[in-house]
């Protein structure tokens, strides 16, 4: 025996304990179709935030430059002598504290202004064209603009200051709604991730339903099954969101390009009135990494308490 014993073949070695199989299985089609939906939420999700962070810079844009000017508005009537008014109406307005400079806009200026609508060829003097004086303020220390208003109607015949407060507030209340609806867009859009993830966990327990519960009546603790597939939807989320926000980064790199590319050309100049270069900036880009991050751990915490929630009921029904 114990020459045989000696002779016999050496078995291959192997590992003392077998590897475990996994609860939910790495690769399936429910899988594959997770990633993806949950890469199409992501990409949509950072989208929204990208729009939203565009919309508020151009609207930040648009304050900052409005908030700069004042315009002063002569209108043409009997007795006007637009000259002689422009420059009293200059001279006024460069004499208040707070103004930088007071240019009057010349005749070729509003002649150029007027000719998307007019066309070219205008003869002002011909027409009740009102003119105007442009006054460059300090943003930091502004003028006093109803003193302004009320000089400029007693000194100066058909004058009028707009000092653009109305569409500064129009914009204000439009950036604010704007970045409202985005965020609610955007709550929207992971909730239907989390219910995805609900679904999809629950379908994934329910395929595995026999193994859990033989594993839960031997003594198999919650824990280990909920980390078992919660590991599993991590990694699942992980690469959707991975996926989507590199979609997302993709687009508005492109967007960035072709705007730099289309500078001088009218399709990118009305593109950069609204939306200015296409550059959400680091902060966007932080955000697309952020919004990246939330679909994950969103992923893996609703799997959690997903399958928590399933064995309490598996309890319930042994107990019941």
């Amino acid at each position: 025996m114990t020459e045989i014993a000696e002779r016999a073949p050496a078995l291959p070695a192997r590992t003392a304990r077998r590897a475990l199989t996994p609860i939910v299985p790495a690769q399936n089609v429910a899988g594959t179709a997770l990633v993806v939906v949950i890469a199409i939420m992501t990409f949509l999700s950072c989208l929204t935030l990208g729009a939203v962070t565009l919309v508020r810079d151009s609207s930040v844009a648009w304050q900052t430059e409005i908030s700069r000017e004042a315009t002063i508005q002569i209108k043409p009537g009997d007795g006007v002598d637009m000259d002689t008014a422009l420059v009293a109406a200059q001279g006024l307005a460069a004499g208040f504290a707070g103004v930088r400079s007071a240019s009057i806009v010349d005749e070729d200026a509003t002649a150029r202004l007027l000719e998307p609508w007019l066309g070219t060829g205008l003869d002002l003097d011909e027409l009740p064209v009102p003119r105007l004086v442009i006054v460059t303020i300090d943003p930091t220390s502004p003028p006093d603009f109803a003193t302004m208003r009320t000089l400029l109607a007693e000194q100066v015949p058909g004058a009028a200051l707009d000092d653009h407060r109305t569409w500064a507030d129009r914009l204000v209340a439009m950036a604010r709604t704007t970045v409202a609806i985005g965020l609610a867009i955007l709550g929207l859009m992971l909730a239907a991730t989390v219910l995805t993830v609900v679904f999809a966990t629950r379908g994934a327990m329910d395929g595995n339903g026999h193994i859990i519960e033989v594993l839960h009546f031997v003594g198999a603790e919650a824990r280990f099954i909920a980390r078992e597939f919660r590991r599993h939807f991590l990694v699942t989320g992980l690469k959707g969101a991975a996926i989507g926000g590199a979609a997302a980064i993709v687009v508005f790199v492109g967007f960035s390009v072709w705007s730099s590319a289309n500078l001088a050309t009218p399709q990118g100049d009305q593109a950069a009135a609204l939306f200015g270069n296409f550059a959400i900036g680091l902060t966007g880009y932080l955000g697309v990494a952020l919004v990246a991050a939330t679909v994950t751990i969103l992923t893996g915490a609703t799997t959690h308490f997903t399958v928590a929630a399933y064995l309490s009921e598996l309890d319930g029904r042994q107990h019941a």
